[in-house]
């Protein structure tokens, strides 16, 4: 339903290129190192970490090499960054009481058992959540790519983005568990039109699933906490608040023309590429959403070597009630099927007005039973205000087919409104 490209991207890690390396999961530098000529002292040229010993008595030189050390230690761990500065300090200062005094400084370490995680804490919903919490890597013509799952049972069913698996070469699925063991796997069902897919792991048992909780029950600025796999960092936590709810969000369309559009979460919790398919989670360690895509700086950015995104707080996840039903079609080997008006609609055309606009009415439809026509304007679904194209889709794909809903439109300046039982996509594409 827009011609520009979405500013929404979605979440998982996409192919990685690296010029020296062909494989696709050949690892790469470890961006968390520094070369050990990064780290030298005063030798070398712009070094600084320590001044060339001056010409004394020998004790002094001892103790200015002293200081380098310390300093580069100091640096490499943060956690000592208060003793080295003292103990740079004391071996720059020839000062006898303080070097005294610095020779009589003892530690010991102290025992300390880790307190139990308190209720409703991040640590504790961590605990609960990450077993049911997957890795997935795939292969596709690209390249590899990875992403997040979610366990839903016993036996190897996971849910996860149809963006994470769409494309993946036959056989190459492969799910890794919290505990370190992995798996093959292969697509169950995937649904283009709410970014979901089911998959399921090769002979495993035991897993714990997780515990599937209400995304009709959440409050702006409840706290939340998301578990994935950011840029392969697996069993990765980061927590925040709901930000916005039903925020409608366009992450692009299927071969057809369906737009993938659904009512967002919105949350400040981190989330980069890799964290896809992945759960929101409330306090209470339940999954109310599946983390599925950011909103990036510019609506240029995209995931790959040519500058991949990160987290700038605004991350969206698909709220889990309107999905369920889905999931459980998928699961079973069922096509999935989508509530429907029978219209197609678009923006208004100048920026005072609000609402979607219907462009073109499907014969036989619900709507053209209730009377809609060309040209109105819908501009409430319910409770819900419609302020356009992408809000009205992502408000009707909140329901199900059969389920009865209230319209309102304007008609030639005229506001009416109907009771609409919404129609199934189950024998059309259109939406």
């Amino acid at each position: 339903m827009s011609d520009g490209q979405s500013p929404y991207q979605p979440s998982e890690q996409g192919p990685q290129q690296d010029p020296q390396h062909t494989t696709p999961h050949h690892p790469q530098q470890n961006p968390f190192t520094q070369a050990s000529s990064g780290w030298s002292g005063g030798d070398q040229p712009g070094g600084g970490l320590a001044a060339p010993p001056r010409p004394a008595e020998p004790r002094k030189r001892r103790r200015t090499g002293l200081a380098a050390a310390v300093v580069a230690t100091s640096l490499v761990f943060g956690a000592g960054a208060g003793v080295g500065g003292a103990a740079f300090w004391d071996a720059t200062h020839d000062d006898s009481a303080t070097s005294s005094q610095a020779d009589q400084v003892a530690t010991s370490p102290v025992s300390q058992t880790q307190a139990p995680a308190a209720d409703g804490s991040v640590e504790s919903v961590a605990q609960k959540v990450l077993p049911s919490v997957v890795k997935i890597d795939v292969t596709t013509a690209e390249g590899g790519a990875s992403g997040s799952g979610i366990i839903l049972t016993a036996d190897g069913t996971i849910l996860t983005n149809n963006h994470v698996v769409e494309g993946a070469e036959p056989g190459s699925l492969k799910v890794s568990f919290a505990d370190g063991t992995t798996a093959d796997a292969e697509v169950l069902g995937t649904d283009p039109l709410t970014d979901t897919a089911v998959i399921k792991a090769q002979d495993v048992s035991g897993l714990t699933p997780a515990t599937i909780g209400k995304s009709a029950n959440l409050g702006v600025g409840q706290g939340v906490v998301a578990i994935g796999s950011p840029f392969g960092l697996d069993a990765t936590v980061t927590s925040g608040i709901v930000s916005a709810l039903d925020r409608p969000v366009n992450v692009g369309s299927d071969d057809q023309g369906n737009s993938t559009t659904y009512p967002a979460i919105q949350t400040d919790a981190a989330i980069n590429p890799g964290n896809s398919g992945g759960p929101l989670v409330d306090m209470n360690g339940a999954v109310i959403g599946i983390n599925s895509s950011i909103r990036t700086a510019s609506s240029s950015s995209g995931f790959g070597s040519s500058g991949q995104s990160g987290s700038i707080g605004l991350g969206f996840a698909i709220p889990i009630d309107e999905v369920m039903p889905i999931v459980d079609q998928m699961a079973k080997g069922e096509t999935p099927t989508h509530a429907r008006l029978g219209i197609q609609v678009g923006n208004p055309t100048t920026g005072d007005e609000s609402g979607a606009v219907v462009s073109d009415v499907t014969a036989g439809s619900t709507a053209q039973k209730a009377g809609l026509g060309s040209g109105d304007v819908i501009t409430k679904v319910d409770d819900q205000r419609i302020t356009g194209a992408d809000s009205l889709v992502a408000t009707i794909r909140s329901y199900r087919p059969g389920d009865t809903v209230s319209v309102t439109w304007t008609s030639g300046g005229k506001e009416q409104s109907a009771d609409l039982v919404l129609d199934s996509d189950a024998t059309s594409t259109n939406g």
